[in-house]
């Protein structure tokens, strides 16, 4: 099992699922499947992947997304990570990938302006110029 960070919009989704959970696992009495698990059927009995999958499917239709697998959430999650300036050994941990160097080699070419931030920092450190990664984006920008 790994513990993962969450905002406190998520969390507070997740609490509200929790409570409406409680809810259903008292309607069912005796019924209720303790699997123990986040996401149920409303008996507790574990979800079927391919209908979590078609499920979302759907929903990213009726939101006018274009179809994507629900695994490629995980993929946009690591990337949208890298772009927010998180660490790689923090995303490599989320991930559970067993390297930093997998998820370097896996997501760090996703988004080039990553590597363009860090070059930029890493300017502004050796130079002293609080001003050098200001600069530097505006030059990533008008290219």
């Amino acid at each position: 099992m790994r513990t993962i960070a969450l905002d406190a919009e998520t969390i507070a989704i997740l609490r509200a699922h929790q409570r409406r959970q409680r809810e259903e696992r008292l309607a069912a009495g005796e019924a209720w499947k303790g699997t123990g698990l986040v996401f149920t059927q409303s008996d507790g009995d574990r979800l079927h992947p391919q209908h979590v999958s078609d499920q979302f499917l759907w929903l990213a239709y009726l939101a006018g997304s274009p179809p994507i697998r629900l695994h490629d959430l995980r993929h946009g999650a690591a990337s949208l990570m890298l772009a927010a300036g998180v660490e790689i050994k923090v995303v490599q941990e989320t991930l559970g990938h067993t390297s930093s160097a997998f998820t370097a080699d896996t997501y760090t070419s996703v988004f080039p302006q990553v590597a363009m931030a860090a070059a930029e920092k890493t300017a502004a450190l050796l130079l002293g110029d609080d001003d050098q990664e200001e600069r530097g984006a505006l030059r990533h920008l008008r290219a």
